[in-house]
């Protein structure tokens, strides 16, 4: 007689490993997205008996991912110790290569900064083996800021700019760049050592939408972002999710064709959006060809910050090229809004550090462009990140590796948990 008891009871226990597993992970996502919580709400909000959510915010204390907080107060009978994230023992990492920059930056479980590191660069002009380089140094930097707080890496997510192969973590075109077909995954890794925690990329226009989408905030359930460099390019967040389209390319928003006429872009065709709201645009609107603000040695906050000081001293020129490039910010985010009907548009990059200049023309296009009456309830803010975004989106996608499966994270001591209040 075939024994079948065995295997049985092997598929049992994996099935209950993996229902523990999934289960962690809703524990750690609702206190990340609900803030700390007693085990007792936790149980009642989440529908699982007291019991095990003891157990599992047991573990989690083990693996250094939650801990006790403060007593609750106004629920009913008697209190019960909060149970909120531990951002001490992990942490995720965002990198960004630009035209003008590399970037890091490493956000705790919390989302509080850690490091935060950037070196202005003309990636343009370098090889990509030496872009690579400066970017690995200034990653290794980052994990030792890490090192420092006493936490770990647990995952590197790399932005930039330019359409993405994510199945290979391949940057397959980035036209500002002049790159075609890097395997900037790999070549980062082995630039590291091969680290023992994931290394990916993503468009840093996504990863820019991703840091963008505030929870609790409903109209940005439903929210494009548009980054604005050198190059353009834009992030859809629909119904609180990141709209990748089939092969992940989705929200190349800057080469949209919007003036036939016009001029170049960096990808080959005429007219493109970024031809005509890209900083080029601006800078060629706005300064002669030998005013020092075009020097590329100088970085782009001070660039920008040259052309607010311009703007504010009521300069004519500078204050006429702000307006033209707003209002054909404002005629494609028109054509976005009419296809899309997003709550908000969040303008991140350099239009968040000059964009009150331009809100007005922005503004005016954008509603005479629209269909639907009062721009179909489409509102327009400015990023409170600025050149920040890509690269905390990019962490905070590292750090999704963790909320996914908390189980990445090795046990350690068990601190007291208070008991099952």
């Amino acid at each position: 007689m075939q024994d079948f008891e065995t295997p049985l009871a092997g598929v049992a226990a994996a099935d209950q490993m993996t229902l523990r597993r999934s289960n962690l992970a809703v524990v750690l996502r609702a206190l990340r997205d609900g803030g700390p919580r007693s085990r007792a709400r936790l149980a009642s909000d989440l529908g699982l008996n007291k019991a095990t959510v003891s157990s599992l915010v047991a573990e989690l204390a083990e693996r250094g991912l939650v801990r006790e907080g403060g007593v609750e107060r106004g629920g009913i009978g008697r209190p019960g110790l909060t149970v909120e994230l531990d951002g001490q023992s992990v942490c995720g990492v965002g990198a960004e290569i630009n035209v003008n920059h590399v970037a890091t930056v490493a956000l705790d479980l919390t989302g509080e900064v850690v490091s935060e590191r950037r070196e202005s660069l003309d990636t343009v002009r370098l090889e990509t083996a030496e872009v690579l380089d400066h970017l690995a140094e200034l990653v290794a930097l980052t994990f030792d800021d890490v090192a420092a707080r006493g936490a770990r890496p647990v995952a590197v997510t790399v932005g930039i700019a330019g359409l993405v192969d994510g199945s290979r973590s391949v940057l397959t075109l980035g036209p500002n760049l002049g790159w075609h077909d890097v395997p900037v995954a790999t070549m980062l890794r082995d630039r590291l050592g091969g680290p023992p925690y994931p290394i990916v990329i993503d468009n840093e226009a996504n990863l820019a939408a991703i840091a963008e989408a505030v929870p609790g905030d409903l109209a940005r359930r439903d929210m494009l972002v548009i980054f604005g460099e050198v190059g353009v390019g834009g992030g859809i967040i629909a119904d609180g999710h990141l709209l990748r389209g089939r092969l992940g390319y989705a929200g190349e928003f800057g080469h949209m064709i919007v003036d036939p006429q016009g001029r170049r872009c960096g990808c080959g065709r005429i007219g493109c959006w970024e031809t005509l709201i890209g900083l080029r645009a601006l800078l060629d609107a706005a300064t002669d060809i030998d005013d020092p603000v075009r020097d590329p040695a100088l970085g782009l906050e001070e660039r920008l910050v040259e052309i607010n000081r311009r703007a504010s001293l009521g300069d004519a020129r500078t204050l006429t090229a702000l307006a033209q490039v707003g209002g054909w910010v404002g005629v494609g985010a028109a054509a976005l809004a009419n296809a899309l009907n997003p709550g908000v548009i969040v303008l991140s990059g350099y239009f968040a550090v000059v964009g009150e200049w331009m809100r007005e023309a922005l503004e005016t296009r954008l509603h005479e462009g629209v269909l639907a009456p009062q721009a179909g309830g489409t509102r327009v803010e400015f990023s409170t990140l600025g050149f920040t975004a890509a690269v905390r989106g990019g962490a905070t996608v590292a750090l999704e590796t963790v909320f996914n499966d908390p189980t990445r994270v090795e046990r350690r001591a068990a601190a007291p948990t208070g008991g099952s209040r």
